[in-house]
């Protein structure tokens, strides 16, 4: 509490608010509206099985990224073995790549035509498929392991984090009872991880209930992929608003979950648990063990994907190389500059009156802000169809009632809609960055200003913004690289015959022609490699 604020900015601030959480009303205001029997009949059949293979997914996806994650962490975060400071970094970049994209490749690798099947045939002499056996990777176990590929840094930064801070009095204990790497990993390291694991792996379930892409090209029925199909197949926005509902029922069971394990990681101090004299110093087998391990799960994970799309991009580049990719790149450049400048801003607002409100009820509409990002982007899709499809009926009728032409899918049918989506599901992202410049700004600069006379909207714009602009340029950053990965609220809401980077990509994976689409693929994997490279250097400066 450090300056009075007048209601307009406490009014701003609630009204942000109130339109980022539209959606979440809207849904569940519109479950609740009869749908004519759809979704009866979507309960009496598939149901069932969309619920089950989604917490099937969940948990598959969970344990296979903790299984591959944690032993990278720990042996980049306690270890010294060759390139370990490479991988330090190296391994978030799976990040990068779209899961999609990932599942694509390895289907084109691994199917009955693709090259490995070929080989085996060559050298076993094998004549037909009853010879042998060979997984299928379009199934759901292939579409738990594609996503574990992809998002397995999330428990690997966390817990590399949970690793590198845990007390280094312990680890020479541990020496001087004779424990060895493993038994130290085992029975002291791993246990004291477990809140840091515990909320990569919700965090891993989360973006697994959102994902769209993958699921749909591996014909994997779950309830994201319900939501789409209801709305485009049924026209029911009432069935799909139910099934939304219950997947936001799964998402905050998650956040909850989330906030549960991270009550515990305040136990955790940072006390120097990085300095090379304090690592394990690997030679001989171990050492190449280590290597090898890191080094496959990179490989498998990223720069196998990555130099079949440049590949990929060779061979096709004069067909990708055409006035289509052009125009869907500045589509997805443009509408990623918009919606980022306007989360900044958001976000800057909301935190500064947050920050200087007497009001504690003014830190309100920065927690409910932040809601937006826990919506998947099929969920939000819905939740913004409803509001706006009848904001649109009610405007045509306005016209109509004033003898005037009505201007049509004012709204829903424009890209407008593409952006407000955008900045609903993103502002959280911003909201987070700024808060964290917050923190390092001393509220003694604030009673200074006060001192000087400065009003609000001074000290906002002399004071606080210069010393926010580390956390406004990542917020920029960041939400610009998510705006042009988003996929599924971009297939739901995109104008007729409007196309960016993310879609066009999708439309050739769903074709089975990735390969025209490549050179758009790479575009969005080398955009997003710049936040990480960013994450980590931010990392290394702690």
């Amino acid at each position: 509490m450090i300056l009075g604020l007048s209601r307009s900015w406490s009014v701003s601030g609630y009204l942000i608010a109130a339109i980022i959480i539209l959606p979440l009303l809207a849904i569940i205001g519109q479950a609740l509206v009869p749908d004519e029997a759809v979704f009866d009949h979507l309960l009496d059949t598939v149901l069932p099985t969309y619920i089950q293979n989604t917490i099937i997914l969940m948990l598959g996806v969970c344990f296979g990224a903790l299984v591959i994650a944690t032993p990278a962490a720990w042996l980049v975060a306690r270890c010294h073995f060759p390139v370990r400071r490479v991988f330090q970094w190296a391994l978030l970049l799976p990040l990068a790549m779209p899961a999609y994209v990932v599942a694509y490749v390895y289907t084109d690798l691994l199917d009955y035509s693709g090259p490995v099947q070929r080989a085996l045939r060559g050298f076993f002499n094998w004549q037909s498929p009853s010879d042998y056996y060979f997984p299928d990777v379009r199934t759901l176990a292939g579409a738990s392991i594609m996503l574990a590929l992809v998002l397995f840094p999330y428990i690997y930064l966390l817990a590399r984090t949970a690793f590198m801070e845990q007390s280094a009095s312990l680890q020479h204990a541990s020496r001087v009872m004779g424990k060895g790497p493993w038994q130290s990993f085992w029975r002291l390291s791993l246990p004291m991880a477990r809140p840091a694991l515990a909320v990569g792996a919700s965090l891993v379930a989360m973006e697994t209930a959102a994902d769209f892409a993958t699921v749909s090209y591996f014909a994997v029925p779950t309830l994201t992929t319900a939501v789409y199909d209801t709305w485009l197949g049924y026209g029911s926005l009432s069935a799909a608003a139910k099934l939304s509902a219950i997947m936001l029922l799964v998402v905050f069971s998650m956040i909850g979950f989330e906030r549960f394990a991270r009550r515990k990681q305040q136990l955790f101090q940072k006390q120097s648990g990085g300095n090379e004299q304090e690592l394990y110093k690997l030679t001989g087998i171990k050492a190449a063990m280590a290597f090898s391990y890191c080094g496959l799960l990179l490989f498998f994970s990223f720069i196998l994907p990555f130099l079949i799309l440049l590949q990929y991009a060779w061979h096709y580049f004069d067909e990708s190389w055409n006035s289509a990719f052009w125009e869907y790149s500045l589509n997805s450049f443009y509408i990623a500059a918009i919606v980022s400048v306007i989360c900044v801003a958001i976000g800057t607002l909301l935190m500064f009156i947050r920050r200087i409100s007497p009001r504690g009820a003014d830190l309100l509409p920065s927690r409910l802000s932040s809601t937006g990002y826990a919506l998947p982007g099929t969920v939000l899709a819905i939740g913004i169809l409803v509001p706006f499809t009848y904001l649109d009926f009610a405007v045509n009728d306005i016209y109509e009632y004033l003898g005037f032409p009505g201007p049509g899918l004012l709204f829903t049918g424009s890209v407008f809609i593409l952006i407000f989506a955008f900045c609903i599901r993103f502002a959280a992202i911003a909201i987070g960055s700024v808060e964290n410049s917050y923190k390092r700004i001393s509220p003694s600069l604030d009673m200074a200003a006060i001192t000087m006379g400065l009003t609000p909207k001074a000290l906002l714009w002399r004071v606080h913004i210069p010393l926010l602009r580390r956390g406004i340029f990542a917020g920029l950053l960041l939400v610009f690289i998510e705006c042009m990965k988003e996929l599924p609220a971009a297939l739901l809401l995109r104008p007729v015959g409007f196309e960016n980077l993310a879609t066009y990509v999708f439309q050739f994976v769903s074709d089975e022609q990735l390969e025209h689409g490549a050179l758009a693929a790479i575009v969005i994997v080398v955009v997003g490699l710049v936040p990480l490279i960013y994450l980590n250097r931010s990392l290394e400066d702690r």
